[in-house]
């Protein structure tokens, strides 16, 4: 039974696929207004889809004065949406760098100052950044992916520090090995590999992100800012 809260209204981006749907799943579930961004696609059933690509300011722009029309003041964002260009640093152009910096962590700041915003004229918000265990545990062929998830954990606690007293936190989620269809695409003995270092010695499931985001945005959770939890099965403890 989950603890009740307050019911809220949320925007998840990237919300059509993997984490950030089951994300949207769960908010739902628990009672919450839940608006979800894509590219293509659509959230999930009860949630309210809108295009939006957040390298794009004027799309995140048009995409929060639609779901502020629709559910009202957006009072918790989760900054999910990201993609990945994994290859070797000596391989790896300027491009494949700066595309991914822009999506992850220049898309994240985006979404966030224009959710910020609204935030503070009510004097309440809940940022949740989307991490990974890789942001600060490193991963070869992933210099841009890694970059652009421990910088996040910078944005929050900078936050953190600028709008606390508004009642608002930011606070960064990082995932460990999940099962979701990018993870099912590798080959069985990789996955064995992988499953070796995890001390739970099995991947986590996307509702098990989702069940730690939802409690970062709760009732519960008020006095928690600039805090990185991991839902790694202990990959990166330490870390």
């Amino acid at each position: 039974m989950t603890t009740p809260t307050t019911p809220r209204t949320v925007l998840v981006t990237g919300g059509n696929r993997g984490i950030g749907y089951a994300i949207a799943q769960e908010f739902v579930a628990q009672g919450h207004r839940v608006a979800v961004t894509a590219r293509s696609g659509s959230g999930p059933e009860g949630t309210l889809t809108v295009v939006a690509d957040v390298t794009d300011g004027a799309s995140v722009d048009a995409a929060f004065d639609e779901v502020e029309r629709e559910l009202g003041p957006v009072e918790v964002v989760v900054a999910n949406a990201g993609i990945t260009r994994d290859m070797l640093l000596l391989r790896m152009s300027e491009d494949d760098f700066t595309a991914v910096i822009d999506t992850n962590l220049t898309g994240s700041f985006r979404v966030v100052k224009r959710a910020s915003k609204g935030m503070l004229k009510a004097r309440f918000g809940r940022i949740v950044l989307i991490s990974s265990v890789v942001g600060l545990y490193g991963s070869p062929g992933q210099v841009n992916y890694s970059a652009s998830k421990s910088a996040l954990v910078g944005f929050a606690r900078s936050i953190s520090r600028e709008l606390g007293a508004r009642n608002i936190t930011a606070n960064v989620v990082a995932p460990g090995f999940i099962e979701t269809d990018m993870t099912a695409e590798l080959p069985e003995a990789q996955q064995a590999e992988y499953k070796k270092s995890i001390p739970a010695a099995r991947y986590g499931t996307a509702e098990e992100v989702a069940k730690a985001v939802a409690w970062l945005a709760s009732d519960d959770a008020a006095y928690i800012t600039g805090a990185v939890i991991p839902v790694d099965g202990g990959l990166g403890m330490g870390h």
